[in-house]
C-alpha cells in the first residue's frame, strides 16, 4: 500500500506502508516477558498485539486475523490447552492458516507432544531459549 502526503513545504511525501507486515498475537500473563517479546518483535518489523489471559486472547482471535499465535500454557481462567482445543475445533471461527508457537515453562515430554499434537508448529521451553532465539524461531515459522 502506498500513501501520499503533502509535506509542509509543498512537496509530496510518499510513505510506503507494508501490507505484508506479519501480525502476531502473544498470549502471555508475565508483564516482564510481554515487554521483552513485544520490544524484540517490533524491532524485527512485526506487528504485535498482546492478550494477558485466555479469554482476551480468544476474543482477539475472533476479531482479527493473525499470522502467528505465540501461546503460553499456564494462563489465568482459560489455559493454553483449552485455547488450542478451541482454535482447532472446526465449529469455531478463529481464522484458517493460523500458525502457533507454544512458549511455556512446561517442558515434560508429554506436554511437548500434546502441544504438537494439538497443532503447534513448535513448542519452545522458555528456560531453553533467549528472546533473540525465540524471535529467530518465529521468523522460521513465518517463512
Amino acid at each position: 500500500m502506498i500513501r501520499i502526503f503533502i509535506s509542509n513545504i509543498g512537496f509530496p511525501l510518499v510513505l510506503l506502508v507494508s501490507s505484508s507486515m506479519k501480525q502476531i498475537l502473544l498470549i502471555e500473563d508475565d508483564p516482564f516477558l510481554i515487554d521483552i517479546y513485544t520490544t524484540k518483535l517490533k524491532e524485527e518489523g512485526f506487528s504485535i498485539e498482546v492478550a494477558t489471559g485466555g479469554e482476551e486472547g480468544l476474543r482477539k482471535l475472533r476479531e482479527k486475523k493473525f499470522d502467528l499465535l505465540v501461546l503460553d500454557i499456564v494462563l489465568p481462567k482459560i489455559d493454553g490447552w483449552e485455547i488450542l482445543e478451541k482454535i482447532k475445533n472446526p465449529l469455531n471461527r478463529y481464522g484458517g492458516g493460523l500458525k502457533i508457537i507454544i512458549l511455556s515453562n512446561l517442558g515434560q515430554k508429554e506436554e511437548v507432544e500434546k502441544g504438537l499434537r494439538l497443532g503447534a508448529e513448535k513448542y519452545l521451553i522458555k528456560a531453553h531459549y533467549t528472546p533473540t532465539e525465540v524471535v529467530e524461531e518465529i521468523k522460521q515459522v513465518l517463512k
